[in-house]
């Protein structure tokens, strides 16, 4: 197995120190940078003659930037790779140009989990000073929860509230027979889902928009919508308008997923500023994933 000859991290990638010395069997140089860049000039200039870097989701990792790195053979994302549509990496033109992209799923989704359990129990108590949802005190026990997206992470809200008595339903592209058989989720065209629902999660692919007027006007009032997803899933009039109505609250942990930031004046619009998923254990899991990646890259590539 031939070595790498230089990897660059172009932005924090939550890499852990024994990781980097792992990595030190792979790579003969090994760059990490600790701030984000702030530009595609800047990424170009930190790729530099390296032939395989470590990117994170939060920049665009285009043909402008790849053009200009004639040296790259390999991109490892150390972030969640759902589709070639999705992500920031234009993995389409690294293809055409022979630079392997590979990224990791699966390692923070019991962190989306647990974060939409403590809102949820939160706001189902009264806990935060304002009335209880739905009217008095409530227990997770019968809320009936709608799933936008049937992914790992909303696989694992779905588990969560599921194993204390919610009713769960889910809208997505593809159905699950099997899981509708073995776990009883009810599926439920858009409209259905909305206007049947309590609280709707929302663990869509980033780009992902489902709701407009027409679909807040469903959803209505006395409800709760989470979004856990990189991006937001509704237009922004829309949800302005709903939240103008009454008992009706937004959380979501990212800004990527709160749309514009003018809606965290509102009382019920709750942002917790960074990623539900990225807890101490999701981070471990991403360092086994980033490195079997790039390992298996080393293993089956003569370069």
């Amino acid at each position: 197995m031939k070595k790498i000859k230089k990897l660059v991290a172009i932005q924090p990638v939550s890499i852990l120190e024994e990781s980097k010395e792992k990595l030190k069997e792979f790579c003969e140089e090994i760059i990490f940078f600790d701030s984000q860049p702030e530009s595609a000039e800047e990424i170009v200039e930190r790729i530099g003659d390296a032939d395989a870097v470590f990117v994170s989701y939060t920049h665009a990792i285009g043909e402008e930037i790849l053009a200009k790195c004639p040296n790259l053979v390999y991109i490892g994302m150390c972030c969640s790779l759902y589709s070639e549509e999705s992500s920031n990496v234009d993995i389409a033109y690294a293809r055409e140009h022979g630079i392997t992209v590979t990224g990791i799923r699966d390692y923070g989704d019991e962190g989306v989990a647990e974060y939409v359990l403590m809102n949820l129990i939160g706001r189902l108590h009264g806990a935060d000073g304002h009335p209880p949802l739905l009217g008095e005190s409530s227990e997770i026990s019968g809320a009936r929860i709608g799933l936008l997206g049937l992914g790992a992470s909303a696989q694992a809200v779905a588990r969560a509230l599921g194993a204390m008595g919610a009713q769960i339903s889910y809208y997505s592209r593809t159905r699950k027979p099997e899981l509708e058989e073995q776990e009883g989720y009810r599926y439920c065209e858009l409209s259905e889902l909305l206007k049947e629902s309590d609280v709707v999660c929302s663990c869509l692919s980033k780009n992902v928009t489902l709701l407009y007027e027409e679909e807040f006007e469903v959803l209505g009032e006395n409800t709760i919508l989470f979004n856990t997803a990189l991006s937001p899933c509704f237009e922004q009039r829309a949800i302005e308008k709903w939240l103008d109505r009454n008992n009706t609250w937004y959380f979501c942990d990212t800004l990527m997923g709160l749309g514009e930031e003018s809606l965290l004046a509102r009382e019920n619009v709750r942002c917790q500023k960074r990623s539900s998923g990225m807890t101490k254990q999701a981070v471990i899991r991403l360092n086994k994933k980033v490195l079997e990646n790039l390992e298996r890259y080393c293993s089956e590539n003569i370069f």
